[in-house]
């Protein structure tokens, strides 16, 4: 994975550190469709990971409970849903590792935004009033 959030300087998982099950797919197919195995799941178990610092581990284990898994059945080839499954993988991992967002601080509307909604509020019920019946 490239760097980013919570990646500061990218991060490598070992391809033995991965798990990689195969299953027919109930999606697309053709004339093969129910004899190749393309559906892909790949589970990996990020407490037993080597690839990542103490500090990314405690976070991602903050988040999720027990081994990452993810599924990619959208394509009839096997390769391509293997190459699916490990970028939706880094894209799920990357989420879980970025950092929370600060919190939000309050903020009051200014005098003049209020001054605007207010008159704007006005005019809207002048012209609501003017649809009424007309009165000799």
């Amino acid at each position: 994975m490239p760097p980013g959030p919570g990646i500061p300087s990218g991060l490598v998982v070992p391809d033995t550190e991965l798990v990689e099950r195969f299953s027919r797919s109930p999606g697309p197919g053709g004339q093969s469709v129910n004899t190749t195995d393309s559906r892909v799941e790949l589970v990996w178990d990020p407490a037993a990971s080597a690839a990542l610092t103490d500090a990314q581990r405690s976070r991602l284990l903050a988040r999720t409970d027990g081994p990452v898994s993810v599924v990619a059945h959208e394509h009839r080839s096997q390769h391509r849903n293997r190459v699916a499954a490990r970028e939706r993988l880094a894209a799920h991992v990357r989420e879980l590792l970025a950092p929370p967002p600060p919190p939000r601080r309050a903020t009051k509307p200014t005098r003049g935004s209020k001054e605007r909604r207010l008159d704007a509020k006005r005019r809207r019920g002048e012209t609501k009033q003017l649809r009424g019946r007309v009165q000799d």
